[in-house]
């Protein structure tokens, strides 16, 4: 397939990239280059004659339909998306104008492309979401995909808004979508800004290790590449209009993967005391969630589809990969919120 990828600068986005080339599809890249871009997450792929990158916003219209009246793809996988909570509590207006407004334009430029490409039946428009729309969980239970949406922060209620409005497309306008919904993700080319990499940049550096509250707050770990690879099979298999929950089944307390991280880093760069000792427990974010957790099953019975990744494998190959990759961690230091602590707005 020729795949039209937005976001694909971005963490996941470069991983399903990454993936599609190995798999043999060809793909367009459509990326803004904000922030929390790098085109280094895509170098390995760059000079292949299946890439072709394409500087522009989804919230460009004209943009846009440009950009698939030119490379005409068979499917749009939109990754494109301000994802840090903490970044939504400080500014919330950058969410709704990508997340929201961006989703709306990027909708109606391939409602339009689809349209005068004559309705093709292999279309697709494949939405990635995150299991942060349903809200928290208590103690038990699971997110399915009949969840009811209950996002507590701007950031998850800015993608609840973009994963209904692709719904809205595809019941009053035909357009042949699905959506996937996923739990926290992590692996190489991380932005700095996130748990996983905030805790190796932090140990490494010798400063306090931030963990929000005491660390109780629980998370379903999936690692970037089993998200990749079930993000293509939905886009391949997937049923039209069909939501799926893509998790990693990995469900830990951030205080116990903050360990985890620590005694692994122990173990591949000693230090003279314990990475652990470095841990300090910080003010907790504004409504934070308590747990997320997902139910598999969809995607397990109807795709056939498990991850791969356990924590103990795929954190450690993380870890070896950020020692191994100094120089793409150093270059994303100075960006915008690097370093500092976010989201304590009231």
């Amino acid at each position: 397939m020729k795949i039209l990828v937005t976001g694909g600068a971005g963490f996941i986005g470069s991983a399903v990239i990454r993936r599609a080339i190995a798999d043999g599809h060809s793909v367009v890249n459509v990326d803004a280059l904000t922030y929390a871009s790098c085109l280094d997450n895509v170098a390995e792929v760059a000079d292949s004659a299946d890439y072709t990158f394409e500087h522009a916003d989804i919230r460009d219209s004209e943009a846009m339909s440009g950009v698939l009246r030119k490379h005409n793809p068979c499917a749009i996988m939109h990754l494109a998306a301000e994802s840090h909570v903490d970044r939504s509590i400080d500014g919330p207006a950058a969410f709704i104008e990508t997340n929201v407004t961006g989703t709306y334009v990027l909708l109606e430029a391939a409602r339009d492309f689809w349209v005068t490409s004559g309705r093709p039946e292999n279309f697709r428009f494949h939405h990635i979401s995150t299991d942060e729309v349903f809200g928290s969980l208590g103690e038990t239970g699971f997110f399915t995909e009949d969840s009811p949406y209950r996002p507590n922060s701007p950031y998850s209620a800015s993608k609840a808004s973009s994963d209904h409005l692709v719904r809205a497309w595809h019941e009053t306008f035909g357009l042949p979508v699905v959506l996937t919904n996923c739990s926290n993700n992590y692996g190489p080319y991380q932005f700095p800004e996130k748990l996983v990499p905030v805790v190796i940049l932090s140990a490494l550096s010798g400063k306090p290790i931030p963990i929000y509250g005491a660390g109780d707050n629980i998370r379903d770990w999936l690692h970037v590449e089993d998200h990749a690879e079930a993000l293509l099979l939905v886009l391949e298999k997937g049923a039209i209009g069909r939501s799926y929950n893509i998790g990693g089944e990995n469900e830990m307390t951030n205080l116990d993967l903050v360990k985890m991280l620590c005694a692994i880093l122990d173990r591949l760069k000693p230090h003279t005391t314990p990475y652990a000792d470095q841990i300090k427990f910080v003010a907790d974010r504004p409504g934070h969630d308590r747990r997320y957790a997902i139910d598999p099953t969809r995607m397990r019975e109807e795709l056939k589809w498990s991850p791969s990744y356990t924590p103990e494998k795929g954190l450690e190959q993380t870890v070896r990969w950020y020692l191994d990759n100094s120089a793409w961690l150093s270059a994303l230091q100075a960006r915008s919120g690097v370093g500092e602590r976010l989201g304590i707005a009231q």
